[in-house]
């Protein structure tokens, strides 16, 4: 650990059980809305601290709550997320996943434990005005588990003045800090386009409407938008990623699919993407005499960080690790995250923890690199105490001011 690190000594000296926690959720990983054990985890590791919690938010979602010794104050919630993804496990170290086709490929373990190393530490010092909300978020992985608290009162009943939210980052230096205002990150959304014509014996085409030859030039197509329809400033990206259709060589189909993934930084392009895929595949299968049904679904929003709340997030990064370990321009990414919701209802700031380039992985890892969603990934526990650390101080100064 770096000596300019400003890590206090009882959170140092309680990173080995935190360690403990972390690796107890690795080995038992639960996939959105199934994350039974952990939050059973959660809620007993906040109980035994003295910290009230409360339950109904997002199915298995987990609130904790510390109100200050000084009075009322600002409240400030900070969010994890605990769920896992369905990836069988390529590492045999000692906490590898017991559960058969589930992993924590993605950290939420070591984001789950730093935010419990947190309420640890502020359970015992609250010499503050106000509260802080300890958020144990379900369903980050494709549930839309913050939308999903949200709507069951999560702001209603802890009416939040910022929230905040962090994710590990291989391939960022270990224990160095990445954000920026504005978008970080992507909105997600998916299209769905049918094509119908009508099917017939490959050997007579001019007896049919060939959906797949529509299919085609619909594909073709929609790269324009990318190209043509959009400023070139604007950063989108339209990938097409299925394209199903026929059975047998000598048969012309009846129908065709085409799925595929938009992503961008804004709502308006987004907007503009979803009115062209849709022009464009109505008229280009009408030019063939075939009719489409398309389904556009958003489902998450881009992820954009309010400007005052990154200004006072990248201080405290600053004061902890020294900022010549804090990027405060750093590359966005075409990766979405479901705190993009809290952030439509919350000033706010999410930010990166570099996960290092994977050389903290214990041997019996697995053969491929340390990057998210790979069955080879760990999260490195070096950073348990630098997360735990920014929380307190982040908890702590926004109290304070």
């Amino acid at each position: 650990m770096r000596k300019n690190l400003q890590i206090l000594p009882e959170i140092l000296s309680a990173a080995e059980a935190i360690q403990v926690i972390r690796r107890n959720i690795h080995a038992h990983p639960e996939l959105r809305f199934e994350e039974n054990r952990t939050s059973e985890l959660v809620a007993e590791a906040l109980s035994s601290w003295g910290i009230p919690i409360f339950r109904g938010f997002g199915k298995t979602g987990i609130v904790g709550r510390i109100d200050g010794a000084l009075g009322s104050g600002k409240i400030i919630g900070l969010r994890a997320d605990m769920d896992a993804l369905p990836v069988q496990e390529k590492n045999t170290f000692a906490h590898a996943s017991q559960n058969a086709g589930k992993m924590h490929a993605c950290g939420h373990d070591g984001h789950t434990a730093m935010l419990l190393g947190a309420a640890e530490y502020l359970s015992n010092h609250r010499d503050f005005k106000g509260s802080v909300i300890f958020i144990f978020q379900p369903a980050e992985e494709g549930g839309a588990g913050a939308q999903k608290m949200i709507e069951d009162g999560l702001f209603k009943e802890f009416p939040c003045d910022a929230v905040f939210g962090l994710h590990n980052w291989p391939d960022l230096a270990e224990g160095h800090f990445g954000v920026t205002p504005g978008p970080m990150m992507a909105s997600s959304n998916e299209f769905r386009i049918e094509i119908h014509g009508k099917g017939g014996h490959a050997a007579l085409p001019h007896n049919s409407a060939d959906p797949l030859h529509a299919g085609c030039q619909i594909v073709s197509g929609l790269q324009s938008i990318i190209t043509r329809n959009k400023r070139p400033i604007d950063t989108a990206v339209i990938s097409v990623t299925q394209f199903k259709a026929g059975d047998t060589c000598n048969v012309i189909p009846d129908s065709a699919y085409i799925g595929g993934t938009v992503r961008t930084f804004t709502l308006e392009v987004l907007d503009l993407i979803e009115k062209r895929i849709q022009e464009i595949s109505s008229h280009t299968a009408a030019a063939f005499d075939c009719k489409i049904n398309m389904e556009f679904l958003r489902n998450y929003p881009p992820l954009i960080n309010h400007v005052k709340e990154t200004e006072f997030a990248a201080g405290v990064m600053k004061d902890l690790v020294g900022e010549s370990a804090v990027n405060t321009d750093i590359e966005p990414t075409m990766g979405a995250e479901d705190f993009a919701f809290m952030l439509l209802q919350k000033p706010g700031c999410y930010v990166f923890l570099g996960n290092g380039d994977g050389d903290h992985r214990l041997a019996g890892h697995g053969m491929g690199p340390c990057h998210l969603h790979n069955p080879s990934y760990d999260f490195n526990d070096k950073l348990l105490p630098i997360g735990t650390q920014y929380w307190v101080n982040l908890a702590q100064r926004f109290l304070a001011g």
